[in-house]
């Protein structure tokens, strides 16, 4: 399998970008090609044969890797896996690439694979980056019903049959989206806890549009996706959890602002679920009303 990696960068971290490479760089078998885009800024110096795409304007975290995806035929049909790697990340072990071969030639309805990520220096896998509800053993493998944006790997396949990330989405929820799509077109999605990138440990909220974007997006997630009676279910959860989760009075402002923002713009194209996907999704441990 011919094995790809799409990596966006503010071109701000160029030392953090240069490990990550040098990391793809030693992964065994067969090389990876690497496509770098810069969203909306020159992308630093990188070793020579990889591919750099230098955009005018930031397209947000989807459009970016979708740029990158079309760096490889459309769809990205000219390799057979794509990798997607935060440009602060570094892939851990030198076989990540040959396990993502291994598992997708093993299972030919795979379609996604969700990396662990853990602190470089401790190790720790925060609970947010374990793609399910039981979330407590980072260190189990699993399947799941999504999975992580800066580190994963997708078959083209799914690409070209469910179409690419969710342009407009700019900055959260996107990789629901794609993995909502992919499941309902049969497909699976596995977390493998083998299979490491390190990343610091960050919080979300550090990205000022962060709590806009989480509830717009949330809102926009439901309106394309689910059955229509189980849009205000799911919206309804995630309200209540958000309140429980007591934040700050500009923070709870800002996750209002997106909500009404959600309902008031357009969500691009609606593709309710299969209620038979609802039902997979539930047995997978993770119902789409939360």
């Amino acid at each position: 399998m011919k094995v790809g990696a799409v990596i966006i960068t503010m071109g701000n971290r160029p030392d953090e970008l240069r490990a990550l490479l040098d990391s793809v760089a030693r992964q065994d078998g067969e090389p990876v090609e690497v496509v770098v885009v810069g969203n909306g800024a020159p992308v630093p110096e990188v070793p020579e044969g990889v591919r750099t795409i230098e955009l005018p304007e930031n397209l947000g975290i989807p459009g970016g890797r979708n740029v990158g995806i079309e760096a490889f035929g459309p769809s990205g049909r000219d390799v057979d896996v794509l990798l997607f790697l935060d440009d602060d990340g570094l892939l851990a072990r030198g076989d990540t690439a040959e396990l993502c071969r291994r598992a997708f030639a093993q299972d030919p309805r795979l379609g996604i694979i969700s990396f662990r990520i853990a602190d470089p220096d401790t190790g720790v896998t925060q609970r947010r980056h374990v793609p399910r509800l039981r979330a407590s053993d980072p260190m189990r493998s699993s399947r799941v019903t999504t999975f992580l944006g800066g580190a994963n790997a997708v078959r083209t396949r799914v690409l070209a049959e469910v179409g690419g990330l969710p342009d407009a989405f700019f900055y959260a929820h996107e990789e629901t989206d794609l993995a909502w799509r992919a499941l309902d077109a049969g497909w699976m999605i596995d977390y493998r806890s083998d299979m490491v990138l390190y990343h610091p440990t960050t919080a979300p909220s550090r990205h000022a549009v962060y709590h806009r974007m989480v509830a717009r997006n949330r809102v926009w997630l439901a309106r394309r996706n689910l059955p229509a009676p189980l849009v205000p279910v799911y919206l309804g959860v995630w309200m209540a959890l958000t309140l429980l989760r007591r934040p700050s009075g500009p923070a709870l402002k800002a996750w209002f602002g997106g909500f009404r923002e959600g309902w008031a713009t357009p969500c691009g194209p609606r593709r309710p679920m299969k209620w038979r996907t609802v039902w997979r999704l539930t047995r997978l441990g993770r119902p789409p009303v939360i």
